[in-house]
């Protein structure tokens, strides 16, 4: 008999210990949450860490009323093929597998079983993670709720219609190695002008914290934060001319969009 209230984490990959993670110093406690891992390892030490049961995939739905598959894409299929005869009307299954459509969750589950696509990133880890929530033929506006009170545990969450994820998907799923690509870049950039890497890269990190927080609070739009830097005939305008120059602009639309029709491919090939 499934708890209405409890969650099943299926996956206990980094996404699912970061989702395990918030839920507990949120709202939830060890006995609401169960974990569905397959590694006996990894198995072992979420039971040490966070104190909740590792059970089998099936088990754990049969003890949940929400279900969040955090499993890779290429596990699905067959976590989705051992999971289908617990999986009930009871149930709200919670998808945060990249690239893998409702369409496709709902085929392999049984009729009218309500499912939410969830595309968080990366900075789940740490709380501030950007996720897209996307409903199912089946769910309503009562099972977004669900998805997005899970999801506002690691960061903020938005409503989107399913046909926008790919987009999501390349711009925030995606974003941060972008962020971190620039970073790196930066960091090069300063040894080459003599600094040493590890005050080059805190420059750079705290530069990019500050940078972000002014972006969030100051409401501001990003070409006004940019003008307040840019002196006439100065160090930055010179840098910025470069970056024009050379098509930095161009390329990060490009890399995106490249992104996006990637996650499209990925989700027809499922």
């Amino acid at each position: 008999m499934s708890d209405g209230d409890s969650v099943a984490i299926l996956g206990g990959g980094k996404i699912g210990e970061a989702l395990l993670s918030g839920l507990l110093r949120g709202t939830r406690t060890a006995a609401d949450v169960v974990v569905g891992e397959k590694y006996p390892e990894r198995a072992e030490y979420l039971s040490a860490t966070f104190g909740v049961q590792v059970l089998e995939a099936a088990d754990a739905v049969r003890r949940a009323g929400v279900v969040v598959i955090a499993v890779k894409p290429q596990d699905i299929d067959a976590l989705l093929a051992e999971i289908a005869p617990a999986v009930g009307p009871q149930h709200v299954i919670v998808s945060v597998a990249a690239g893998i459509t409702t369409a496709h969750l709902e085929a392999r589950l049984p009729d009218g079983v309500a499912v939410v696509r969830c595309m968080p990133n990366t900075p789940a880890l740490v709380d501030e993670a950007m996720t897209a929530v996307s409903a199912g033929s089946h769910a309503d506006a009562a099972h977004l709720e669900v998805a997005e009170a899970l999801l506002a545990s690691v960061g903020k969450v938005a409503r989107v219609p399913e046909s926008q994820l790919d987009a999501v998907t390349a711009l925030s799923g995606s974003g941060p190695a972008y962020f971190f690509f620039l970073v790196e870049a930066m960091i090069d950039a300063g040894i080459l002008l003599g600094l040493p890497r590890a005050l080059a890269a805190d420059l750079i990190v705290q530069t990019a914290i500050g940078s972000a927080v002014m972006l969030r609070d100051s409401g501001e739009h990003p070409v006004q934060l940019r003008e307040a830097v840019t002196s006439p005939a100065g160090t930055t305008i010179s840098a910025i001319r470069e970056l024009e120059v050379h098509g930095v602009r161009a390329a990060i639309l490009a890399a995106i969009e490249a992104a996006a029709h990637r996650s499209a491919e990925l989700g027809a090939s499922g």
